[in-house]
Order: structure tokens, then C-alpha cells, then sequence
């Protein structure tokens, strides 16, 4: 089943104090874009900032990103683990206080196969409006490993909330969708 719909737009916000001041290049950034290249066979265009840890960095830019960009989803990489400054959770609670809690467990799980510390990533998704957000990782490989797990069910979340149609590569990720009645 396919739908035609505008092209998605599609927020990639990287937190990260080090990367926002130029100390080092972010990774984790083109590593979201490239997965969403591979992936997806639906158009979409990405919109990319990078930012500075932090509770109102965060928060405002998912604001600015779903009201004044349009986003249908937003996808942070950073400010999630239990570090002082690390409070893109409770930011992404702040700007879409919608919570999926499923999202999150999943991630962990999937985490947790790979490496012990993944117990201390407070990853999650919520929604603002038509826009879902999902809090990944910093690490690439990581990334790529929570996208993989959460993916089969963000074509459909985006339905239900009124977003722009995703569809997958079946290929890379086969997204689900309940058959019709």
C-alpha cells in the first residue's frame, strides 16, 4: 500500500556541547542522514542542527524544529545518558510531552544485547503535535542499532499522528502497517 503525500521533513539534532563549539566533527549526524538515505523510499528532505547539551537548547530547538520547520520527525543524538548535562530527555518531555514509552524499552533492549551500560541511556520517544521524536545515542553504531529496532513501527506512528507518509525499503527495514479492514 502506498500513499503519495508531500515530501516528509525530517529534523536531525545533534547535542552535544563539544561538537557545537567546533572541538570535534559530529558523527552521529550524517550517520542519522545516511540511514534515512538508505532506508527510506519515500521522499524526504533533512534539516540539521547542532547544538549545545542542555535542558533549553534542546527543548527550543524541537520547537523551532516541529512549529516553525515543519517536521514530521525529529531525530535527537546525544544528552541521554545519566551525565549532569545530559538532559535531552527531559527537554524532549518539556517540547512533546506525549510520551511512547515502547521506543525507549525497545532501544534498551536492543542496546542492552550489545554492551552492559546501555542500562544507563535514558533514550525515548514522544510526540508534539504531527511531529514524533525520537531520542538516539550518540554513538553511530549505536544509532544504527536503535533506528533499525524502532523503525519497522515509525511509518506507522507517523499515520496515526497526522505526519507526512514514510515508507521503507523492505530490504534495509520493512516497516508495518495493520491491513486495512
Amino acid at each position: 500500500m502506498t500513499k503519495t503525500s508531500q515530501t516528509a521533513i525530517i529534523g536531525v539534532l545533534t547535542a552535544s556541547d563539544r561538537a557545537s563549539a567546533g572541538i570535534y566533527a559530529d558523527e552521529s549526524g550524517p550517520a542519522i542522514e545516511a540511514y534515512f538515505t538508505r532506508v527510506l523510499t519515500t521522499p524526504f528532505r533533512i534539516e540539521r542542527r547542532i547544538i549545545p547539551d542542555g535542558f533549553e537548547s534542546v527543548r527550543d530547538a524541537l520547537i523551532e524544529l516541529a512549529d516553525n520547520v515543519g517536521c514530521d520527525l525529529i531525530v535527537t543524538t546525544g544528552g541521554t545518558g545519566p551525565a549532569p548535562r545530559d538532559l535531552t530527555p527531559e527537554a524532549t518531555l518539556a517540547a512533546a510531552p506525549r510520551e511512547l514509552p515502547g521506543f525507549g524499552e525497545l532501544m534498551r533492549k536492543v542496546s542492552l544485547e550489545q554492551v552492559p551500560t546501555a542500562i544507563l541511556s535514558r533514550q525515548l520517544a514522544a510526540h508534539r503535535g504531527k511531529c514524533l521524536v525520537i531520542n538516539l545515542p550518540g554513538k553511530p553504531s549505536a544509532i544504527e542499532l536503535c533506528l533499525n529496532a524502532v523503525m519497522p513501527a515509525v511509518p506507522y506512528c507517523l499515520d496515526l499522528i497526522g505526519a507526512a507518509w514514510l515508507d521503507t525499503d523492505p530490504g534495509q527495514v520493512k516497516a508495518f502497517r495493520p491491513k486495512a479492514k
